[in-house]
């Protein structure tokens, strides 16, 4: 399910990225222990929030009814034959001063999902009744 606007949205640039595997590893963690879309809240970056989808993850504006400014889509994984390596993907920018914000919000992003994820299993998870299962 798409909650985001980066369909709807026109975008200003859109470069070929690198996910490390180790980040590109951690957000597949998630997304099966996790309820998504996961929001994720950004220190020291005032208004915006990353929301990750099974699909994309999402920088947004929460201020200008999360538009977005910055977006991970198109992951080439399909084939993937190993864990370590990064990922391909598409890096779509929505406004022209979004490429300050790529690497604060990779590093906040890594740390929030390693937090989220170190968690007891609430009765909320993706997977109740999982018991300790990591």
């Amino acid at each position: 399910m798409m909650t985001t606007r980066i369909h709807d949205m026109p975008v200003y640039a859109a470069r070929t990225d690198r996910v490390e595997a180790s980040l590109y590893n951690l957000w597949r963690r998630a997304r099966l222990k996790l309820d998504m879309p996961l929001r994720i809240e950004l220190p020291g970056l005032k208004q915006m929030v990353l929301i990750l989808e099974e699909d994309s993850w999402v920088v947004v504006d929460q201020c200008q009814y999360d538009l977005p400014v910055l977006a991970w889509v198109d992951f080439q994984d399909t084939g993937r034959t190993t864990l370590h390596t990064p990922v391909i993907c598409t890096m779509n920018y929505y406004h022209y001063m979004a490429g300050h914000l790529r690497e604060k919000v990779l590093a906040r992003m890594g740390e929030a999902l390693e937090s989220r994820l170190s968690e007891p299993v609430s009765a909320s998870a993706k997977n109740p009744g999982s018991g300790d299962r990591q």
